[in-house]
């Protein structure tokens, strides 16, 4: 399993690596329309839609993220700060914020299938949008802002394994505890002061710090949301594209609750340092 997760990741990296930094805008939008729509058909299989159900959500989300695609893409022309779809990105941090927690800690079960289909579209699209618009402002911003998810993320594991006592959420992840949590904001601090050391702006920290923390934690608390969505499915992964991996889902559970933040931040806190 190591050997697959470490052939696949060794495949994958470089490909992104190339289109985020050379792909012309047309391909970029192309790739995160169709990893949107494969996340659809993943989200479809958590949610257990009927297969019409499914191919009427694969469509809409393809029309759907194909128009949004477009709106930002010729905003950000105008200006990559724009703030045209900023509206999409506040329901996202709302629904992240104040909807997901009650959501854990009521244990709801969601029965409609449109239900599922806006919560889909709530996590699918902004994170779509968010990939777009962050990297027209920068691509090494971008980069440096999924890294702190991959690095919380890591972080998580390793504490947790070799320090986790008390559980964080045992119905939901019995693998996470606070511990990893702890270890997890920890390495994040550490990774924001460093980026504000090597920056050649004016100090970023007292902004860029906050920012990354509170990325951090709602990264935890997307990978717990997938994490119940599954179970409620009595299923291990979202899919399988990913070998060793699972699915799109399962790679970016995380970004979905921390990237559309962070475009959030950015344009309503926005400070030339950035």
């Amino acid at each position: 399993m190591l050997k697959t997760r470490i052939l696949t990741a060794s495949i994958i990296l470089p490909f992104f690596l190339a289109a985020l930094f050379y792909f012309q805008d047309i391909f970029w939008a192309i790739v995160l329309l169709a990893l949107t729509v494969i996340g659809s058909r993943e989200w479809s299989r958590l949610a257990q839609l009927s297969v019409r159900n499914t191919i009427v959500f694969m469509l809409l989300t393809t029309l759907l993220g194909g128009e949004l695609l477009l709106q930002v893409s010729e905003a950000v022309k105008i200006d990559p700060l724009s703030t045209e779809l900023i509206w999409i990105y506040g329901l996202s941090a709302i629904f992240w914020i104040f909807a997901v927690p009650l959501y854990l800690k009521q244990s709801f079960k969601v029965t409609k299938p449109w239900v599922w289909m806006l919560i889909g579209w709530i996590l699918l699209l902004p994170t779509c949008l968010a990939l777009y618009q962050l990297r027209s402002i920068s691509p090494l911003l971008l980069l440096g802002l999924m890294a702190t998810i991959w690095i919380s993320d890591t972080a998580a594991y390793f504490t947790g394994r070799s320090l986790g006592k008390h559980k964080l959420a045992p119905q939901i992840s019995p693998n996470k505890t606070w511990e990893g949590v702890a270890g997890a904001l920890a390495a994040v601090l550490i990774y924001g002061l460093l980026w504000d050391f090597w920056s050649e702006e004016q100090s970023l920290a007292p902004v860029l710090v906050p920012l990354l923390i509170m990325m951090a934690i709602l990264g935890i608390i997307g990978d717990l949301y997938e994490s119940f969505v599954k179970r409620q499915a009595n299923v291990k992964d979202s899919g399988n594209i990913l070998p060793g991996h699972g699915g799109i889902l399962d790679r970016i559970d995380a970004l979905t609750s921390a990237l559309p933040f962070a475009i959030l931040a950015i344009l309503v806190f926005y400070s030339p340092a950035i």
